[in-house]
C-alpha cells in the first residue's frame, strides 16, 4: 500500500482537480459498484479528485465533512484516495461504506467503523414469488389485481410531483424531501434511470424510479432509491411495482436488484472495531425513533423480498460522534 502511494506523490497538488462531468460519468460507469454510487451525482455535492483513480463524494454541514459511499474507483485504490481524502478532511464521517473502507479507516487512521444499518441483494436468476415466506407479495399482486391496478415502465413525468407531494405529507418527516442518503427525486444527470409507474383505470398511483448499478461499464443491477404511492395502497403498490420491475430486469439478464440502505437494521453482536456505545445509541433510536423515519416499517417491507443481507457501516472519529451525526440529521433533512 505504501509503494503505490509513494508512487502517486506526484499527484499530490492535482488530488482536487476537478474532473469534467463526461469523466466523472466515465469512473462511476467503471467503479460505481455501491448501491450509492449513482446517487453521488445528486445536487450539492463535492469532490474530491485523484486522476487516473476516481473521486470521494461529500457533503459539508456545520464544519462537518460526510462522506456518502465508498470512493468511486477500483476497489485496490481505496487506500490511495482514502490516505489523500483524510489528510484533507482528517476529522470526515463516513456514512454507508463497505468493511474494506472501514478496515482501512480504522488500522491505518484509528477511526471507529460502526454498524449503520443494512443491505440486501437479490439474485435475480433465482428470484421468484413462490414460497411461504413470499406470502405477503403474493397477495399484494393479487390485491393489485382486483383494483384493477396495471404496471407499465414509462420515462416521461406522470403526475410525478402531485403523487410524491401527497405521499410526502403521510410521511414522518413531511417538510421537504430527505437527501444525501436518498438523492433527490429530480437530478440533472438521469443517463439509464428506469421508471416504472402504476396506475389504476388509467391514472398514475404510485411509481419507483430504479437506479443502475455498474461494473466495468455495464448495468449489474438497480437499486429502488426514489419510491412513492397513493397513500391508500402504499405497500401493495411497492410489492407491485417491484415484481414486475424484477420481472423485466430478470428477462434483460440483468444478474441483481438491490434494495438499498435499511437504516438501523443491525446485528446486535459488536465487532472490535466498532463503538459500542454509539451502537447502543442506534439501537435504541431503531426502537424509539420512529416519529423520525419509519424505521422498523422499511425493514419489514424490504425483508419481504428474501434477498442476501449484508453490513453497512458509518466511520467516524469519535465514540460517540453526537455532533456529526446532528449535523448529518440535519443535512438529510431528517430534523
Amino acid at each position: 500500500m505504501s509503494d503505490q502511494i509513494l508512487a502517486l506523490e506526484g499527484l499530490q497538488d492535482l488530488a482536487e482537480s476537478n474532473f469534467s462531468f463526461s469523466e466523472r460519468v466515465s469512473y462511476l460507469k467503471k467503479y460505481g459498484v455501491h448501491s450509492q454510487s449513482f446517487s453521488t451525482l445528486q445536487p450539492g455535492m463535492q469532490y474530491f479528485d485523484l486522476p487516473g483513480i476516481g473521486y470521494v463524494a461529500y457533503m459539508r454541514k456545520w464544519g462537518g465533512t460526510f462522506v456518502l459511499s465508498d470512493p468511486v474507483c477500483s476497489p485496490e485504490n481505496f487506500p490511495v484516495i482514502l490516505e489523500r481524502f483524510h489528510n484533507r478532511f482528517p476529522n470526515a464521517s463516513y456514512i454507508q461504506v463497505s468493511k474494506s473502507v472501514v478496515d482501512f479507516l480504522h488500522l491505518r487512521f484509528g477511526l471507529y467503523g460502526t454498524q449503520f444499518g443494512s443491505e440486501s441483494r437479490i439474485d435475480l436468476s433465482k428470484w421468484s414469488l413462490s414460497g411461504k415466506k413470499k406470502q405477503i407479495l403474493r397477495t399484494a399482486l393479487n390485491q393489485a389485481e382486483k383494483n384493477n391496478i396495471t404496471v407499465k415502465e414509462r420515462f416521461s413525468d406522470d403526475h410525478t410531483r402531485e403523487i410524491s407531494e401527497a405521499w410526502i405529507r403521510t410521511r414522518k418527516c413531511k417538510s421537504n424531501e430527505i437527501r444525501f442518503l436518498i438523492r433527490p427525486m429530480e437530478m440533472e444527470y438521469r443517463e439509464n434511470e428506469r421508471h416504472f409507474y402504476a396506475y389504476q383505470d388509467g391514472k398514475a398511483v404510485g411509481f419507483i424510479y430504479f437506479d443502475p448499478i455498474y461494473r466495468n461499464n455495464e448495468i449489474i443491477s438497480y437499486v429502488p432509491n426514489i419510491s412513492r404511492a397513493n397513500a391508500d395502497f402504499r405497500q401493495g403498490i411497492f410489492y407491485t411495482l417491484m415484481a414486475h420491475a424484477m420481472d423485466v430486469f430478470k428477462a434483460e439478464g440483468v444478474p441483481f436488484v438491490d434494495l438499498g440502505l435499511i437504516p438501523l437494521s443491525l446485528d446486535k453482536t459488536p465487532e472490535h472495531q466498532e463503538s459500542r456505545l454509539l451502537k447502543r445509541l442506534l439501537h435504541t433510536v431503531y426502537e424509539k425513533g420512529n416519529f423520525l423515519y419509519n424505521f422498523k416499517g422499511l425493514e419489514f417491507t424490504k425483508s419481504r423480498f428474501r434477498g442476501d443481507n449484508f453490513k453497512t457501516y458509518c466511520c467516524h472519529r469519535r465514540s460517540i460522534p453526537a455532533l456529526e451525526f446532528l449535523a448529518m440529521f440535519k443535512l438529510t433533512r431528517l430534523l
